[in-house]
């Protein structure tokens, strides 16, 4: 089917234009400051005051197929992609099995291909297993990967992860990598802060995030791997990261926007407040804030990770840890970071689309001759968050009642439309 999609505002080059786009054949065969529409056969969608972005794109998401389908399936974590804006989304590989190797990685490749409503590239594991003990079939998976990651879990051993990277290197991939010292966790599972002493629970400390990355940026500057460091929460890490990009170090990063919405002093005795890393400091956060400004942190991913109500259910010490983000992570971005000034809609794009796309490869832009990938959001208009109402199979979410404004009205893909509003 073609389209017209009329009079909106239209992000191409690092700008904002008014513009009508034409689509047809999967294509985006024009975009022009006024179409006629006499001049073939259209479906016509009213954008006014709408904005159109290319396809947003996140690094980090939890599919939970195969192996946990009670949680999330293909399906379902992509259509709640699609109805967050996203057009291509990366799967982290803490499945059952775990994709280690072509025949682990193949159920997943063949669930992807059977029911995924947008573009999956899903990641393999560093490790056998993800258990740190022996180096997966890495050689095996590369063609059909997009990195490699034993995500949910650090890599351990050093040595371990020198090997890992040498071979990455070797196959021109890139090690992306969750940093968690085991040793330093001492069975914590909120920030180690002020909510953790008044409360009685036991803290995570930060240094058993900032550590392993420390670890790991001696490595890549050892070995010159491309290096992507996942969901970073703290203050050091920032700076260790801002520092090791200085030097020359080939490293990129990601934050969620819980960590930059949200701090411990937020918690509450509720399991949608529990994820791995924890909700931080006011120090921290500012310090993640900073690094979307400057440029220090690359990307914003939503480490969408669904669980059943009853895994969630069980009060902040005993609940899963994981939150579902992929229906709220632009509004939210949005909401608090552009509407309040701290960045341009131009750096959320970057955030949410370009370095992504840049870094690994993905997703494509918003350009005449291009594939008709994009997202409509209304950005004037303002709903309260209610997770009845997500189409992910997970409900866990700490913006639960929040008021966020840029809903997304329409998602292409390839030209289709995999996500409309009622409305639209």
């Amino acid at each position: 089917m073609a389209y017209l999609l009329k009079n909106g505002q239209v992000y191409m080059d690092r700008q904002i234009v008014k513009a009508d786009i034409c689509v047809d054949n999967g294509h985006i065969v024009s975009i022009s400051p006024e179409m006629d529409s006499s001049s073939g056969v259209f479906f016509m969608i009213d954008c006014s005051d709408k904005l159109i972005v290319p396809g947003l794109i996140d690094v980090h998401v939890h599919l939970r197929e195969p192996g946990f389908l009670y949680k999330e399936d293909v399906e379902t974590g992509t259509r709640a992609a699609a109805r967050g804006g996203y057009t291509c989304v990366c799967a982290m590989p803490n499945l059952n099995p775990v994709p280690d190797s072509m025949e682990t990685l193949q159920l997943e490749l063949d669930a992807i291909e059977e029911k995924a409503l947008i573009y999956v590239s899903p990641y393999g594991a560093i490790t056998k297993g993800e258990k740190g003990e022996e180096l997966a079939d890495l050689e095996a998976m590369a063609p059909y990967v997009i990195g490699f990651s034993d995500d949910g879990r650090g890599v351990q051993d050093e040595e371990m992860m020198r090997v890992a990277m040498k071979r990455a290197k070797a196959l021109g991939m890139p090690i992306v990598a969750h940093c968690e010292d085991n040793s330093l966790l001492h069975g914590g599972y909120i920030h180690d802060g002020e909510y953790a002493k008044v409360h009685g629970h036991r803290g995570i400390c930060s240094e058993s995030e900032w550590g392993q990355i420390k670890r790991d940026l001696k490595l890549v500057e050892e070995i010159g791997c491309a290096y992507h460091v996942c969901h970073i929460s703290t203050k050091e890490s920032v700076q260790l990261i801002r520092e090791a990009k200085a030097r020359g170090v080939n490293v990129t990063c990601e934050t969620a926007p819980h960590y930059l919405i949200l701090t411990d002093e937020d918690l509450q005795e509720d399991g949608r407040f529990k994820m791995n890393p924890p909700l931080r400091s006011k120090e921290d956060r500012a310090a993640l804030i900073e690094g979307i400004v400057d440029g220090t942190i690359d990307m914003i991913a939503t480490d969408h990770a669904p669980h059943s109500a009853e895994e969630k259910g069980r009060g902040l010490e005993k609940s899963a840890m994981g939150v579902v983000g992929l229906e709220t992570a632009f509004a939210a971005m949005y909401t608090h970071l552009v509407k309040t000034g701290i960045i341009t809609m131009e750096r959320l794009v970057e955030l949410m689309h370009t370095a992504p796309c840049r870094r690994f490869g993905i997703g494509s832009k918003l350009q005449e001759g291009g594939i008709a990938n994009f997202t409509v959001f209304d950005l004037e208009k303002s709903y309260m968050v209610d997770p009845s109402e997500f189409k992910t199979m997970g409900r866990a979410t700490p913006f639960t009642g929040m008021e966020l404004f840029g809903r997304c009205l329409l998602t292409m893909k390839d030209g289709a439309i995999v996500w409309q509003e009622e409305e639209t």
